[in-house]
């Protein structure tokens, strides 16, 4: 396993981070101890950093985990968040981040993280991010209850903005660096090494368009960009290899990222990831896939508050 530090916080993360998401039922109905078993093969293969989120499965990803946990806490760096808590249910205040970080730490039977998130802060007001919640992550911060802490969201152009106005430890995009989108290099990547913070890639297959599972019914990309999916598949297939394996290590691959985070909950999936570590892409693939999937390159939707689309 190779390892990265992340921004000046000190922490040295495995490249290939385990989101916990799908241990929630977040994309179908999952096995528990399965996901147990994932954790317990995750950690023992040097997976050491694991990010959750109350939204996830409505507290129950952060349930499960937590159960997985058990025993193997000081193995791991864990992350959560707070502020988001269901599709359309937002608190950033003062008051809700503070309840929701105690109900965090009881279900992950910890009495601190490595890692303190705000959840997709693209949903609410700028000026209660940087006045209010941010403020409030820093006295968690000074309390012991987290260690680091840092922001998340879907637009760059937004999360960059933000960082401009405050001192963040990490930065976690997602969608935003994988073989259908690169816009993590256009500001969050020179901040990154301006500033100092630790940057973080999630959702390295496109919510599953970079892979051979069925996309699910809310996949908001335009069609065009999931019509990509069986073209890919066919490319990868032609040269014997899986279109997920290329996709992950691809985002690996940026000497940028500090982790790559991958949604898992099963012995298969973790297992499958893992291995790619040892795996390379095979000469003149790359370079087919770029031709293949340009007419649709950097698609993104836009998702919060319309200020915000910056």
């Amino acid at each position: 396993m190779e390892y990265r530090k992340l921004g000046n916080t000190g922490m040295d993360l495995s490249i290939l981070g385990f989101g916990a998401s799908p241990m929630g039922d977040v994309f179908n109905v999952s096995d528990e101890k399965d996901g147990y078993r994932a954790v317990a093969y995750a950690i023992d293969h040097g997976v050491n950093f694991f990010d959750v989120s109350p939204f996830y499965g409505l507290t129950l990803a952060e349930k499960r985990l937590g159960n997985a946990l058990e025993g193997k806490r000081d193995k791991v760096i864990l992350a959560t968040k707070c502020g988001r808590y269901d599709l359309k249910e937002f608190d950033f205040s003062e008051k809700r981040i503070l309840k929701s970080v105690d109900e965090s730490l009881s279900r992950l039977k910890t009495d601190y993280v490595d890692l303190l998130q705000l959840h997709d802060i693209e949903f609410v007001d700028k000026e209660q991010i940087l006045n209010e919640a941010w403020p409030t992550l820093v006295k968690l911060k000074e309390s012991g209850k987290a260690r680091f802490i840092g922001i998340t969201g879907l637009p760059v152009n937004y999360l960059a903005e933000i960082t401009r106005n405050i001192d963040v430890d990490t930065v976690l995009s997602w969608a935003h660096y994988n073989l259908l989108e690169d816009e993590i290099n256009r500001e969050l990547v020179p901040l990154s090494k301006e500033k100092g913070f630790g940057l973080m890639n999630a959702a390295p297959l496109m919510q599953r368009i970079l892979s051979d599972a069925p996309l699910p019914e809310w996949h908001r990309s335009p069609q065009a960009m999931k019509d990509m999916q069986s073209q890919l598949l066919s490319l990868c297939a032609k040269y014997g290899v899986k279109l997920s394996d290329v996709a992950i290590r691809y985002a690996l691959d940026h000497p940028d990222i500090t982790t790559t985070i991958v949604g898992m909950c099963d012995l298969a999936t973790i297992t499958q990831n893992v291995s790619v570590l040892d795996f390379r892409i095979p000469d003149g693939l790359l370079e087919e896939i770029e031709a293949l999937v340009a007419p649709v390159k950097n698609q993104m939707w836009f998702e919060g508050k319309a200020e915000n689309n910056i």
